[in-house]
């Protein structure tokens, strides 16, 4: 008869269908997986990792290489409270699924925030990238990974993640110092002067305006621009470029208002 061997073929297929054993193990594994879990002792000391090592680099960048030309105190804070902020901002994140346009919403924010004081000179700019950038970094490498996940999974230190994560920040401080090395480049400066004498504005007397301002300035001028003019009191803005001698910083060289100036 057909219908007994259909019985058996159906017996056979649901006697293998009751034997789980593989399947079990399989569940097992992906729950155990699934509940391992750092402990608040590796949480607090990933966080401690990720945030001395963004300070440390943010206040080597800062001090040593901006503030050492700039003397901004201001930015000083900035970037040091900004830095912080940052990474911890991005540790939480890190936490939960961010998708790349979030991310990258993220970096828009910042990318068009503007000060309503005053105008962020491009050099301000360039470290608030750097340290934006490092703080993205730190905050979201992986320093712990799941090992044993067969038998007892848990979490331990990553020392290879932690050695590429300082490595990225030891090549940040190496490229800012070569670049801001004196030595490398000349430390070009500008100031801005209201000038008296327009008469030598024109482009048939420029060796005699340089030669003028240089008399009145003290300065070896490199380079001149004119700005606007006013014919009715004699005067016009001139930018004028030169080198600075090696130590020394001019942060105050386009201010021509006392309450523009910032100590």
């Amino acid at each position: 008869m057909i219908i007994d061997p259909l019985f058996r073929f159906v017996q056979d297929d649901l006697a293998s269908f009751g034997d789980l054993d593989a399947g079990d193990d399989m569940l097992l594994d992906v729950q155990t997986i699934t509940d391992a879990m750092m402990t608040v002792s590796q949480k607090v000391a990933e966080l401690g990792i990720r945030f001395a090592l963004n300070l440390l680099v943010c206040w080597v960048l800062v001090h040593c290489f901006y503030y050492k030309k700039s003397r901004r105190r201001d930015y000083y804070f900035t970037f040091m409270v900004f830095s912080s902020a940052m990474l911890i901002l991005l540790y939480i994140m890190g936490n939960v699924e961010v998708g790349v346009g979030l991310t990258l919403g993220l970096f828009a924010i910042f990318g068009v925030i503007r000060y309503r004081t005053e105008t962020v000179p491009i050099r301000e700019m360039t470290y608030l990238f750097v340290i934006i950038a490092l703080a993205a970094a730190n905050g979201l490498a992986p320093v712990y990974q799941l090992v044993d996940v067969a038998t007892a999974p848990h979490y331990v230190i990553n020392w290879g993640s932690v050695g590429v994560m300082a490595l990225v920040n030891a090549l940040i401080i190496l490229l800012v110092a070569v670049l801001e090395s004196e030595s490398l480049v000349k430390h070009t400066t500008t100031k801005l002067v209201l000038y008296d004498r327009i008469e030598l504005i024109v482009p048939e007397k420029r060796s005699e305006l340089v030669a003028d301002l240089e008399k009145r300035l003290g300065v070896k001028v490199e380079n001149v621009e004119i700005g606007h003019v006013d014919f009715l009191k004699d005067a016009a803005f001139i930018k004028v470029y030169y080198n600075l001698p090696k130590g020394e910083t001019n942060s105050v060289n386009m201010v021509t208002r006392a309450k523009d100036y910032v100590a």
